[in-house]
């Protein structure tokens, strides 16, 4: 399969095989491939969790279920720290 690249990432994929990184460009690519799947599966597992908590949300509000805005706004923070803590570990 032809692909045509700017020539930046021609010299980035070449300058990865020069640095002994990679032996060929092809284990660039596959390394780059296998980085945007994973990222992709990472993307779609997060889609799902968040659709499924909408749901919830959504099945609380129609139960009358609802919670003030301040009470969302810090679970989301709260959330959001524990996330930033996560990806740095």
């Amino acid at each position: 399969m032809p692909v045509a690249l700017p020539p930046e990432l021609e010299q980035f994929i070449q300058n990865q095989v020069t640095s002994g990184k990679y032996a060929s460009v092809d284990e660039v690519f596959l390394a780059g491939i296998k980085l945007l799947e994973e990222r992709e599966r990472l993307y779609q597992g997060r889609f799902e969790e968040l659709r499924s908590e909408i749901m919830v949300g959504v099945e609380e509000a129609n139960r009358g279920e609802l919670l003030e805005v301040e009470t969302v706004i810090n679970r989301l923070q709260e959330k959001l720290q524990q996330r930033r803590i996560q990806s740095e570990q």
